[in-house]
């Protein structure tokens, strides 16, 4: 097996954690019925991330955006270009008596990409691709600064922490053809590199949060 691989299976990709990843210990319990909670998670291209959480236990949807920027209405176009303050951005909506914030959370920074990485992520470079959290409470950002700084105590990252936390403005629904693109685009190179081995991280790492949503691969 190689490195790459070998380090896919235990959770830990390169930059990536270099020590076991906890849970949360700042966390909220699972609500005691059905009940939806939405969270803006950016980090990197909106393609894999949406697909990491397309693919975890209790969320119930997840969507390809834009956020925290000053721009209304922006195109992809717009954001690409690093001049509207947006970063490509994924809206998670999740049922709080399946999955608890602290989970979601541990997902976005153990398998959904590397919070590290300042204004970039893999090969993409701007701050359009930056690590932000973008809450809907005053709650979810108590949690969210929380676990940033039980994550850096730890020194569960061989770097610190760059993730923004900051409430959450406005969303933007991506253009219809960046929805789904993982699950409709499983062989184009770019996927094959930098997300479908984000999908199978989470499959391999934490079974227990992973569900076989709409796989093409």
């Amino acid at each position: 097996m190689k490195l790459a691989s070998l380090l896919l299976a235990v959770g830990l990709t390169s930059g990536f954690a270099a020590a076991p990843f906890p849970a949360a210990t700042d966390d909220e319990p699972l609500a005691p019925q059905s009940s939806r909670e939405t969270i803006v998670l950016s980090g990197g291209c909106f393609w894999g991330v949406q697909a990491v959480f397309q693919h975890t236990r209790g969320v119930i949807t997840s969507t390809s955006g834009y956020a925290g920027g000053t721009l209304k209405s922006p195109s992809y176009e717009a954001v690409s270009m690093g001049r509207t303050g947006h970063a490509e951005s994924v809206r998670v909506v999740y049922d709080a008596s399946q999955i608890s914030l602290g989970t979601v959370l541990k997902v976005f920074f153990a398998v959904a990409h590397d919070p590290t990485e300042l204004n970039r992520q893999g090969p993409d470079e701007g701050t359009q691709y930056r690590s932000m959290i973008q809450t809907t409470s005053d709650r979810q950002a108590a949690v969210a600064r929380a676990y940033i700084k039980q994550l850096d105590d730890a020194r569960v990252f061989r770097h610190k922490i760059v993730t923004e936390v900051v409430p959450l403005q406005a969303f933007y629904q991506a253009e219809g053809y960046h929805q789904d693109y993982v699950y409709l685009h499983p062989y184009e190179p770019y996927i094959a590199i930098n997300d479908r081995p984000k999908v199978e991280n989470l499959k391999k790492g934490y079974p227990d949060l992973f569900v076989d949503k709409r796989s093409a691969f």
